[in-house]
């Protein structure tokens, strides 16, 4: 077995779900007492996110570079970094180092494709919604057309992400006002809804919503315990260039 590098902390909340599912799925497929070979490297989110807010952001990739590098002196063998936000930052993380790098837009786009759909909504903090480092992956690789909500309903979506799920708060007027706006998504043709936000699985999951939803966290760790377990998501080495993707389908 591969062992795993976690780069979490974003939130930490969202870092322990990481945790959770990888091993669970270590387990049902190796039975018994089997468990994942985990490395984790937890920063102080607090220091990321003002560097997201102040626009910092080559002073919050040079922090999570120097978590991959001791990952990989740890002994990882593969790298997850553990927000989809942060992967605006992927390309110098991964370049830090020459162990694998699992790109959490990659894992979703290829569930996606597997689903057989053409048009998705996403959800995410609003870096993740309105810059192209995500969108714009997950449209080439999932070969799908990205519908994000309309302005004051990613003002929403944003603060609950920073303001309630990050502080382990998980609200039922948030949930519904969620629920509202992927609702709203779904009327402009999504297909299904990208929760491109680590946390978000925490408030809704496949559920809540009338079509396929692509949780993040879950399809990220799958990925990742792909690779621990010698399967196709090893891809190549970071220092081709090169990001690994992982099959996957709807999850809740």
């Amino acid at each position: 077995m591969r062992t795993i590098g976690l780069i979490g902390g974003m939130s930490w909340e969202s870092s322990a779900h990481y945790y959770r599912i990888i091993n669970e799925l270590v387990r049902d497929s190796e039975g018994g007492l089997h468990s994942a070979k985990v490395l984790m490297y937890s920063v102080d989110f607090a220091g990321i996110e003002s560097c997201q807010v102040e626009g910092r952001w080559d002073d919050a990739a040079v922090e999570l570079a120097e978590a991959a590098r001791a990952l990989e002196r740890g002994g990882a063998e593969c790298l997850v970094l553990c927000t989809n936000t942060m992967h605006k930052v992927a390309a110098q993380v991964a370049g830090a180092v020459a162990i694998y790098f699992i790109h959490i837009a990659d894992a979703t786009a290829a569930a996606i494709r597997a689903a057989g759909l053409r048009r998705v909504g996403l959800l995410g903090t609003r870096f993740t919604m309105e810059e192209e480092f995500y969108a714009a992956r997950l449209a080439d690789r999932g070969r799908v057309e990205v519908l994000v909500p309309e302005a004051a309903d990613r003002a929403i979506v944003n603060r609950v992400i920073y303001d309630e799920l990050c502080l382990g708060r998980v609200e039922e007027r948030s949930r519904a006002e969620y629920l509202r706006i992927i609702d709203d998504l779904i009327a402009r043709g999504a297909q299904g809804i990208v929760l491109g936000c680590t946390e978000i699985m925490m408030l809704v999951g496949q559920g809540d919503v009338s079509v396929p939803t692509f949780d993040t966290t879950t399809l990220h760790a799958r990925a990742a315990v792909d690779f621990a377990l010698g399967g196709p998501a090893a891809g190549e080495s970071t220092r081709t260039g090169a990001v690994p993707t992982s099959a996957g389908g709807p999850t809740a």
